[in-house]
């Protein structure tokens, strides 16, 4: 976890504990994932992945206060891909316009890397909007993710 040091080498020990015993990781963050995870303590099936909704530097701030930067985020991800591991990237929960003006294009280009991709919408609150409109908007972004990732070989988990 971002400024929480002790939280990161906690999470380290129990990914190492968990593969000493033949069990893989799943691991998602808000933050940059560590180098230390290319140690070969650690198994090159254990999955990593990053939660990241958005490029605009604003919504961070004002919707995920002590996460990560997004370009530390992308940057930390893209250097474990690059040495082999499994990457994946959750797109959720992908906010509407109402929420933040994007394109998702800039987005899923910035993530085209990854081995695994899910996307899905902001079910939790009623900021998103009137019903009608926000699945509108969701079924428009999950054929547009569905595409992106059949084009780049991503393999895909997509809800509307």
């Amino acid at each position: 976890m971002v400024g929480y040091p002790e939280v990161s080498a906690a999470s380290l020990a129990l990914i190492e504990r968990l593969n000493a015993h033949g069990v893989r990781a799943s691991v998602l963050t808000k933050g940059p994932l560590p180098a230390e995870l290319l140690d070969p303590r650690f198994d090159r099936g254990n999955t990593l992945g990053i939660s990241l909704v958005s490029l605009d530097e604003g919504f961070r701030a004002r919707f995920e206060p002590g996460a990560a930067p997004y370009r530390e985020r992308i940057a930390a991800l893209a250097r474990l891909h690059a040495a082999g591991r499994r990457t994946l990237v959750h797109i959720e929960p992908y906010p509407t316009p109402n929420i933040v003006q994007q394109e998702i294009g800039p987005l899923l280009s910035a993530v085209a890397f990854v081995d695994e991709l899910y996307f899905g919408g902001w079910n939790y609150s009623p900021l998103p909007g009137e019903p009608g409109r926000r699945d509108s908007f969701y079924h428009e972004q999950a054929r547009i993710v569905r595409a992106f990732c059949r084009r780049q070989g991503i393999r895909a988990t997509v809800g509307s």
